[in-house]
């Protein structure tokens, strides 16, 4: 049972804080180079989409020109020079549309590792080389239009995917953000505003009321409350007193403080979080995407296929001119324009619908892997809680006084304190619609309490230890659960009755627990929050264990630990201390409650910050996967009929290149078709 001056168990971790070590310049380094790039992703999504446009604006006229089209379509435009006209126009979407491709081919190849960049590449460069020659000389029919649309698919393929996944985070920028620029230095009776990282270990500074605390330190006046939760987990704004540490990045109460530094930027607990984050963000993003995986086999198959057929029609003494266009209906058959939309519209699609639901997703990939999590670990505060201190029962022992009454005379004398825990209950009242009374002679009693007078009467506000020292019996049924604080009203001197606070369990969290568990998911909880209300929290969700008073970087081990037995992790959490485990884990989801770094940092964010979201996300999440493969395999499938048929070997059955754009347009269409129907998936 709490006291009821308010007073909080020191956080063991403290101590801890001081063997953190990191640096401040690094963090602004790291900042910098987070930002640049953020930047260098957005100047790309931007380039792709004025490549697209530019490319779509001249694809009009290319079409109008080609002969095929006019053919299928039953039209005929042509004048002199026609044919040179179609190849300028190709030529210019070749080279500017296709530089992507192009310079992702040598990436590829350099790093010995051909995709989809290279699977483009191949076919736009044998269609451009092809049709080129046919233009001046070589008998056969241009594949001018084959290659533009090709390029212009792939072009909004890529900018539909660059832009549903974002992939620069900026969790980093909004982590250095918490820590103020300025701060007040104490020299003499002067106070002098300097920058942060012109402080130095020793200095005095003044932290004001509601200001963040700009370094890491130990009070050496004044006391007041400070909210730390978004740094550690605790939920309750812990008191802080002379000799008390403080971190950088919390925020000061209502009762300004002086603190000498003992660690400056470059030492900083905010910073190793940073670093933590960093790490762990570097080590996910080497997931490689099965489009990618696909279009690797596909480029085998195409330079493999093309390549076979050109030197067998030659062997059997078929005109090279022939032999050339078999290659190259076969190698541009060969990549699809289906593939470059089957992954990025279910992305698009899968992105738009779930937040529309509550859910944000930032990492496809991660996503996509919802459907594997075996093990979760929430964090407590601002997840399966609420993150507030609210009143979770009240008792009258009188008979004179209803039990509303009295929560509405305690609440009179709270509304006096700026404490936590009286803001909860004067809450509390106010949302009951009690009328508050007038109070006279309020005073506080030290270390024990609050007192004053209402309605000519003495009224006592106090913790169960003023109770032991008067000798006043405990009621049994104020037998604390391990996770409520109480505090007991007296009226003159007779205890009347108490009031049990808590930081409340969503209404959502045994429904999400239960769901999850009937998946088959070990659940976990891990807190910043002490031993007894960790266990209480737990053993009323019936998780499968919980971890308290820990560290960010001991969320990061847990994590680590459940990923060393094999499972497959997923990190709830809301705050700054969550942002390092959110980014190691294999699927990192933020509550919308929580601060913006969690949010930046992790790969799904429930907008909502409801937990039952989180079984609707892994239910969703299959369902996109499976469209996923299903698009995979309508975009690639029809190889297995159209290359045979391309290569010309076949009696009687031999396709042209016409009759292979008819086929690929339809697995074109079949797979934006597929894609829509996700939405009829996510019936939540």
């Amino acid at each position: 049972m709490e006291k009821h001056n308010h007073e909080h168990h020191k956080h063991h971790t403290h101590e801890d804080h001081q063997k953190i070590q990191s640096s401040d310049h690094q963090t602004t380094s790291k900042s910098d180079h987070q930002h640049g790039h953020h930047d260098h992703h957005a100047m790309m999504i931007e380039d792709f989409k004025k490549r697209f446009w530019i490319s779509l604006v001249l694809t009009v006229p290319i079409l109008a020109l080609s002969h095929m089209i006019q053919q299928l379509l039953g039209f005929e435009l042509t004048f002199f020079g026609d044919q040179y006209v179609l190849f300028g126009l190709s030529t210019i979407v070749f080279f500017y549309g296709g530089w992507p491709f192009l310079k992702g081919l040598w990436d590829e190849l350099k790093d010995k590792n051909p995709g989809m960049m290279t699977l483009i590449a191949v076919a736009i460069t044998v269609a451009y080389v092809y049709s080129s020659a046919v233009v001046f000389g070589l008998e056969g029919m241009d594949f001018f239009w084959e290659l533009v649309t090709l390029i212009v698919i792939m072009l909004l393929g890529h900018w539909i995917e660059m832009k549903s996944v974002m992939g620069a985070s900026r969790a980093l920028e909004l982590l250095v953000q918490m820590m103020p620029s300025e701060a007040h230095l104490v020299h003499g009776d002067q106070i002098k505003d300097i920058k942060v990282d012109e402080l130095k270990k020793e200095d005095i500074i003044l932290i004001k009321a509601n200001e963040k605390i700009p370094a890491d330190g130990t009070v050496v006046d004044g006391e007041s409350h400070l909210d730390e939760s978004m740094l550690t987990g605790e939920s309750k704004p812990v008191k802080k007193s002379k000799g008390d540490q403080v971190i950088g990045g919390s925020v000061n109460g209502s009762q300004s403080i002086k603190v000498k530094v003992s660690k400056t930027g470059k030492e900083s607990y905010l910073n190793k979080v940073i670093t933590l984050v960093e790490e762990a963000q570097k080590a996910k993003s080497k997931t490689q995407n099965l489009a990618n995986i696909a279009a690797r086999w596909l480029t085998f198959i195409a330079i493999g296929a093309g390549t076979a057929t050109l030197v067998t029609w030659i062997s059997l003494g078929k005109p090279l001119d022939f032999a050339l266009e078999r290659m190259v209906t076969v190698m541009v058959i060969s990549c699809p324009h289906a593939l470059g939309l089957a992954i990025p519209l279910v992305v698009a699609i899968s992105t738009a619908v779930s937040a529309s639901k509550g859910l944000l997703i930032r990492n496809r990939t991660a996503f996509e892997n919802a459907r594997k999590i075996t093990a979760m670990v929430f964090d407590k505060t601002g997840t399966l809680t609420e993150g507030k201190f609210g009143v979770s029962r009240h008792e009258s022992l009188s008979d004179d006084i209803a039990k509303e009454e009295l929560l509405s005379f305690v609440a009179s004398l709270e509304q006096q304190s700026e404490h936590p825990i009286a803001q909860g209950i004067v809450k509390a009242a106010k949302e009951a619609k009690l009328k508050l009374k007038k109070v006279e002679n309020f005073e506080s009693l030290t270390a024990k309490g609050i007192q004053g007078k209402i309605d000519g009467k003495s009224w006592k506000v106090v913790s169960p230890r003023y109770l032991k020292e008067n000798k006043i019996e405990i009621p049994e049924k104020a037998g604390s659960d391990a996770a409520e604080t109480i505090v007991f009203a007296l009226r003159e001197e007779k205890l009347i009755g108490f009031i049990a606070l808590s930081d409340k369990i969503r209404e959502e969290s045994s429904k999400a627990i239960e769901t999850l568990r009937e998946k088959g998911m070990k659940l976990y909880m891990a807190t910043g929050d002490n031993e007894k209300t960790a266990k209480a929290v737990s053993d009323k969700l019936g998780l499968d264990g919980y971890y308290s008073e820990v560290l960010p970087h001991q969320k990061v081990e847990i994590i680590k630990k459940l990923q060393k037995e094999g499972h497959f992790v997923a990190m709830t959490g809301d705050g700054v201390n969550d942002a390092p485990a959110l980014a190691q884990a294999n699927v990192g989801i933020a509550v919308g409650s929580g601060t913006d770094v969690a949010a930046e940092t992790a790969d799904i964010i429930l907008v909502n910050s409801n937990p039952k979201d989180i079984a609707n996300l892994v239910l969703f999440g299959r369902a996109t996967y499976n469209k996923m493969i299903q698009n995979l395999a309508w975009a690639t499938g029809y190889n297995a009929i159209a290359l045979p048929l391309a290569t010309g070997f076949i009696p009687g059955l031999v396709i042209s290149p016409a009759i292979g754009a008819v086929f690929m347009s339809l697995s074109t269409v079949i797979v934006a078709i597929n894609a829509q129907l996700l939405k009829r998936k996510m019936l939540l």
